[in-house]
């Protein structure tokens, strides 16, 4: 996707485009967003807490399928890549320790794992950060990528008092490489929704590109409420950019759009609604085994019936449903400001845009009772 999207409110981007007659941008950032490709480099010791940090990412435990193992099954020098099950095209790499070695040459190992393909790449330690890491940094600073982050896994076993003596001693090392205002983010590898993930999350969606911000936000399991927030507003403008397209409320005259297509683009972006905000079973089912509920309580707590399952019966009932609110002075108010051929797209858009929002705010307000019923009984 162009950089275009870098800084900018992403629906005001996609009217933006839609005006320009960009469609290109704006059918790229419907796909980013509905696949979620993002590749995070993941640096540092295999150890438990590294592994407990990749798996929570992507919302595993352990003994899920798919997680990453303790002690790593790959060489000590070797890449391990670690897709997550329902997002594919969100993947974190297992990078080795940047070896501490003198002397050190940070190209050598920026080369050897590719350390440019990823979108973001986290410098991982359970210790104070290690000067050759600072190197690798500030080398990929040199080649103007922003993306790299120092984080301090803390340790099950450190009290608070240990966790911020090391955090101190990494920031100290990073001044003395000529830093001057440097940041560690201390990250609990099982509950992310602690100490500064949070802060971390939000410094990354200033510095990605935007629509790669929206698809990390769209592939990361629901951790705060914030987060689901910010899905939320993610697919309000991924609902009102397939709508544009689908309706043709572009520059060109694009004539009456079935009702299949628009159904089948509403249950792709439902379904992926579904998964981003942990609402299907498995993902219900995991988090009540993860804070030791019944899955059933959480389950009931699911009052949107997309929230269970998302079918084309039920997205296909919504859009008529929407259509048919539509016939209003309003609309023939619209009818009347609009040509002739483009009358029928125009409802067609304005349907859609009624009928996904409203299924969205549903599904939203289903994942904050979830989300807010496990972290009660974590607590």
């Amino acid at each position: 996707m162009a950089d275009v999207f870098r800084g900018l409110n992403l629906l005001e981007t996609l009217k933006e485009s839609i005006e320009s007659n960009r469609l290109s941008d704006v059918k790229d950032a419907v796909e980013d967003l509905l696949i979620s490709r993002i590749n995070l480099g993941v640096v540092g010791d295999r150890g438990e807490e590294k592994a407990s940090f990749m798996n929570s990412l992507r919302g595993l435990g352990a003994g899920d399928d798919g997680a990453a193992p303790s002690p790593a099954s790959v060489p000590p020098d070797g890449l391990a890549g670690y897709p997550d099950p329902k997002h594919p095209d969100f993947r974190l790499w297992d990078l080795p320790p940047v070896p501490d070695i003198s002397p050190f040459e940070p190209e050598g190992y920026m080369d050897r794992y590719k350390f440019l393909r990823y979108n973001a790449v986290f410098m991982t330690s359970t210790q104070t950060v290690q000067p050759n890491s600072v190197d690798v940094f500030l080398e990929a600073l040199s080649l103007q990528r922003q993306t790299v982050y120092f984080i301090l896994l803390a340790s099950v076993k450190d009290s608070e008092k240990i966790l911020e003596e090391k955090k101190k001693a990494s920031l100290e090392v990073l001044k003395s490489k000529g830093m001057a205002q440097p940041k560690v983010y201390l990250v609990a590898p099982a509950t992310l929704e602690r100490f500064d993930f949070p802060t971390l999350l939000a410094d990354m969606s200033n510095d990605l590109p935007e629509i790669k911000a929206h698809a990390l936000v769209l592939a990361l399991p629901t951790l705060t409420s914030a987060l689901v927030t910010q899905k939320k507003e993610a697919f309000k403008a991924l609902v009102w950019a397939a709508a544009s397209l689908s309706g043709g409320v572009s520059a060109i005259p694009v004539p009456l759009v079935a009702s299949m297509v628009d159904s089948s683009i509403g249950v792709r972006i439902l379904t992926k609604a579904q998964l981003s905000l942990c609402l299907d079973n498995e993902s219900v089912e995991r988090l009540a085994r993860q804070r030791g509920m019944e899955p059933t309580k959480l389950k009931e707590l699911r009052n949107c019936v997309l929230s269970v399952e998302v079918s084309k019966g039920e997205v296909k009932r919504r859009l008529a449903a929407a259509e048919k609110d539509l016939a209003t002075v309003s609309s023939k108010l619209l009818e009347m400001a609009m040509p002739r051929n483009a009358r029928s797209v125009s409802r067609s858009f304005a349907a859609m845009l009624q009928a996904l929002n409203s299924a969205i705010d549903e599904m939203a307000a289903d994942a904050q009772n979830i989300l807010v019923a496990a972290h009660a009984k974590g607590k």
